[in-house]
């Protein structure tokens, strides 16, 4: 096969007041605002762009914006965590900065051998600093407040929750071609085969949640990046074979 999966693209989800999402992920997390646009299925509300210093693939988080939305609930069918790579030995800077700006961390843990401070944005989004030692400060963006040695390096990747994990492994396996990584309990880990930030996907079973509803504080859609326009394109050819609903492929004067 010659398409390839190379890791996560960008990751969108659902925020409420654009203010106050801007001032925690630029000031506080100390990611760029890459871009702000209408959102383009919904002109009347806000797309908000946040990445690393270049707003490369595997770094963006954006966000449509949706003021006095209903709360969204995390379960079963969606992505409820979001992970950043932090620099080795960061944690403790980070939960003292989160702290300091009225959000409040769990307790930090060990998963696959890398520590986790696992946390909530203003609007409920499930996040989660973890600390790698595949991090770039080279693309720190420069106008933060965080400092270099500290700063975010894109995506380290996200957790799914399911009621079975077969089917998505499945498809993360058979059809998009990462591998299995490791198992810890009932979590699952795959890695695509590229190189760059974003290259790791969780599988939760958690056959006792219930589904999720997608609304404001949880991920709307995962996006994965791929070497190529042309193998864009065979991918969806691809998912559509097999009988997936894909969306076709839509220009975002971003990324598409």
């Amino acid at each position: 096969m010659s398409k390839k999966i190379l890791g996560i693209h960008h990751i969108t989800a659902i925020a409420g007041a654009p203010e106050a999402n801007i001032d925690f992920y630029s000031r506080v997390l100390g990611l760029r605002l890459v871009k702000i646009t209408v959102n383009f299925d919904d002109p009347g509300s806000y797309h908000l762009y946040y990445g690393d210093a270049e707003g490369r693939p595997g770094t963006i988080l954006t966000f449509f914006t949706w003021p006095g939305a209903r709360q969204g609930r995390d379960g079963n069918g969606q992505l409820t965590a979001t992970a950043f790579a932090i620099p080795k030995g960061s944690s403790g800077y980070w939960r003292e900065r989160l702290a300091a700006n009225r959000i409040e961390a769990e307790q930090p843990g060990e998963r696959f051998g890398e520590r986790v401070l696992p946390f909530s944005d203003p609007d409920g989004l499930r996040l989660e600093l973890i600390e790698t030692a595949h991090t770039d400060p080279a693309n720190a963006w420069t106008a933060s407040e965080v400092p270099a040695d500290a700063a975010i390096s894109g995506f380290h990747g996200g957790t799914l929750s399911e009621k079975a994990h077969e089917p998505t492994a499945a498809l993360l396996t058979d059809t998009m071609g990462l591998r299995l990584a490791g198992s810890e309990g009932n979590r699952l880990r795959y890695e695509t085969n590229g190189r760059g930030a974003g290259r790791t996907i969780d599988i939760v079973s958690a056959p006792q949640n219930q589904h999720g509803r997608v609304a404001v504080g949880t991920v709307h859609h995962i996006a994965w990046r791929t070497e190529t326009d042309e193998q864009q394109r065979e991918w969806l050819e691809a998912l559509n074979r097999q009988g997936y609903s894909v969306s076709p492929v839509m220009d975002r004067v971003y990324f598409h």
